[in-house]
């Protein structure tokens, strides 16, 4: 009997020395969870007239290759755009290239359904910088003017993600027909973790 009970303790004790760490190992494997992004939004002075935009960029790593999507939709343009103008903060430290900046048709995607241009928008875009202070923006000016209608456009951005982690507020405003001076039509806010 003795000797029963010490080959059972003898097997446990083999059992534990190789099971335990098998189990630790293939827990990581298990432990796939899936990132959420959570639904709140930092707006700087909210009181004092800032409008916020729909956005949506494909990756929000810092130094990752990404496209960022900053939405025009219906309600923020109240007539014809003939220009465009995006102020893009200084602590953006990312390059823009005019070849990787295009304006479109968009469709907006949701959960079964990705954002996508659908049709490319002919426009002349020029990057600005300020040598002194160091602020850039960017001036799109279609071949037609932006319709007040209900579609959907985007600017869009094919980058490398700044450096820094942080918040990045870019202010847009729009031209519209008829009128020598461009009005605000509102600010994006996009996130790099």
């Amino acid at each position: 009997m003795l000797k029963k009970t010490k080959k059972l303790t003898l097997n446990a004790k083999v059992l534990r020395f190789f099971l335990i760490p098998v189990i630790f190992v293939s827990a990581q494997f298990f432990n796939d969870f899936q990132e959420s992004k959570a639904g709140l939004e930092f707006q700087w002075d909210q009181n004092s007239g800032y409008r916020r935009l729909k956005w949506f960029q494909k990756e929000s790593k810092k130094r990752f290759r990404n496209t960022i999507y900053f939405f025009l939709r219906p309600l923020d343009r109240n007539a014809d755009l003939l220009k465009i103008n995006i102020a893009i903060p200084k602590t953006f430290k990312s390059t823009l290239k005019l070849e990787k900046i295009s304006l479109c048709k968009v469709k907006i995607g949701g959960f079964e359904e990705r954002t996508k241009c659908l049709e490319d928008i002919p426009a002349d875009i020029e990057i600005n910088t300020d040598e002194e202070s160091s602020l850039r923006s960017l001036n799109i000016y279609p071949y037609s003017p932006i319709p007040s209608n209900k579609e959907s456009y985007a600017v869009v951005f094919k980058v490398f993600n700044p450096n820094r982690s942080g918040l990045y507020q870019f202010h847009s405003f729009g031209q519209p027909k008829g009128k020598s001076v461009s009005s605000y039509l509102g600010s994006w806010t996009i996130v790099i973790d």
